[in-house]
Order: structure tokens, then sequence, then C-alpha cells
């Protein structure tokens, strides 16, 4: 039985200067997929990935161009060794490449609606901030408590929200200054070994980016969505999508609402153990993230997962 392979792509922040560089210099299929986002766009993606510098790049309507358009390369790459995904979930910004190896969308429209939703989110987030000067919603870590935990303590305070259920160590809230301010308080009271405010440029994954979510679905109106051609997993429902109209709903949902990455994981993994067949997870993107965040899953000390960012992680396939 051949192996089988789950890609799992990174969100925003797994941006850096210099990504993708070395598979564009070493993969032809890499090289044009920088191409033909440059083409598509008008924008130069080669100067964007390896000259700018790390503010510039951690922009939301520059971030996620970038980072997708790096996934892409990389997923090029793969399939130049023969390494195709038969299962695919993306981490926030991360699920439109997985919409894209699921066939749900093309290569065209998916580059399209990620640049115009960074361009949406960047100027939301810009606009929040200048109406909150000194004093801007944003994100918090909270790390050593339960989610179930965390989430309760948010569930009690005004304008908190449990956004990313990262791991069974580490949830995220995105809140006003004073929610956050509060539930970081009251975190640690409760046990929580850290809690970090996170440098962030807006309060993602939570009702106060409904102002995003209202103008991307505008966006979305007329792409076509299909129903995916292998298993794919949604942020929103935390499970197996179902059809394309499903995502295309999670779409606009995703703006709004928390990143259940916990649960796609444990769906996952049952997927993969009631498969019975072998399995390698591949992260095909800049950093590593979600590569530590499955190491902390119960699947994740058996079936450990590959970050391949690099041309040298990817010949080591």
């Amino acid at each position: 039985m051949a192996k089988k392979y789950a890609f799992l792509f990174p969100g925003q922040g797994a941006q850096t200067p210099g990504m993708a560089k070395d598979l564009a210099e070493s993969f032809p299929s890499s090289k044009k997929v920088i191409d033909d986002v440059s083409s598509i766009l008008n924008l130069d993606m080669g100067k964007l990935l390896w000259e700018s510098d790390a503010d510039t790049l951690s922009r939301s309507d520059n971030s996620q161009i970038a980072i997708t358009t790096a996934s892409l390369a990389i997923m090029a790459a793969l399939k130049d060794k023969g390494i195709e995904p038969s299962a695919v979930m993306g981490f926030s910004l991360g699920e439109f490449p997985a919409l894209y190896a699921a066939g749900v969308i093309g290569f065209e429209p998916l580059v399209k609606l990620v640049r115009q939703r960074g361009v949406i989110m960047q100027a939301v987030c810009e606009e929040i901030a200048a109406a909150n000067k000194g004093h801007a919603p944003g994100m918090s870590a909270i790390l050593g408590l339960p989610p179930e935990t965390v989430r309760k303590i948010a569930d009690a305070i005004p304008n908190a929200y449990a956004a990313n259920m990262n791991s069974v160590k580490q949830t995220v809230v995105s809140g006003t200054f004073d929610a956050l301010t509060e539930m970081e308080d009251r975190a640690m009271k409760s046990g929580a070994r850290r809690a970090i405010r996170l440098k962030v440029a807006g309060p993602f994954h939570c009702p106060l980016m409904q102002k995003a979510a209202d103008e991307f679905e505008k966006v979305l109106a007329d792409v076509e969505f299909a129903d995916p051609r292998i298993p794919l997993f949604s942020n929103v429902t935390g499970k197996r999508a179902e059809s394309g109209a499903q995502l295309k709903a999670a779409a606009v949902q995703h703006l709004t609402h928390g990143v259940l990455w916990t649960d796609e994981e444990a769906v996952l993994a049952s997927m993969i153990k009631e498969d019975g067949g072998e399995w390698s997870i591949l992260e095909p993107g800049p950093g590593k993230v979600l590569t530590g965040l499955w190491s902390q899953t119960e699947a994740g000390a058996a079936l450990a997962a590959i970050p391949v960012g690099t041309v040298e992680a990817v010949n080591s396939l």
C-alpha cells in the first residue's frame, strides 16, 4: 500500500524574510508558482518574499499572500517528487492553500481571494487601532491552562473570546484591550503558567472583526467552491468539511469564529488510525509551528509531523 500524506498549512505569523527562495532556485515548478502569482496580482512576489523586512512582511496585506505563495511553491516541489496530499487542513489563513490542494478552488481565484482577504483585514485592523490609540484590541496567549478553562474564563468577560484552540497547553484569546487585561489577570490567578499579549495587528477570529467578514463575504459572492476531492477539515467546525457550500460559508465565518485546531487534529488522527495504512504528516509552509502543535497531541507521540519549508527538507523525503 502506498504511503499517504496529510498536509498541515500554517497561518499568519509563520512568515519570514527569504522564505521559499531556495526552493525557487532549485525547483522550476516552485519558481513558476511565484511568477504566476506575480502575474495574476501585478505584484513582484519575489521582491516581497525575499527583499522585505520583517515589519513589512508582518502586515496582513503582505503576509497572507506571501505565506500562501510560499506554501503553494513548496507544494509544487513536493509534487515533483511524487508527494501529494490525501488529506489537508490549514490553520486560519492556511485553510486557503488547503482549499486549493483539495480542489475546492482554482489557482487564480485562490490567489485573488487571499490577496483581497489580507487587504481587507489590514484596513479594518488599522481602523480599529486608529479608533483606540494606545488601547487597541488584540490577542493574548494563555499558556498552561486547559482550553476548557480558558474558554470558561473568557465567556465570563465581556468582549473576550477564546479564538485559537492551539493545543492542550496553549489557547489564544481575542478581545478589547481592557477585556484582555482582565483575561490575563484571571488566567494567572487560575494557575496559568504565562499570559502573553501578542504583537498582532488586531483581534482576529472574534466578533470584533465583523466588518472584515462582511466585506470579505462580498468578495466571495461570485466565487465557486467545489466539493473537496480529498478529506479537508474546517477551522470553524473542527470536523471534516462535506461540501463546497459549507466551506464557502466557513471562509466568511473564519474571521469572526475561533480556530478549533485541536478538534481538527483529533479528527485527522482518528481517520489515520481507522485507515490503518502508512501516513506521513507534512507542514508545507514557512516555519514549524504546526509541527510543534501536532507533537503535543496523543497521536503526535507515535507519528511525528515534518516541516518541509526548505529544499533540504523536501529532498530528505
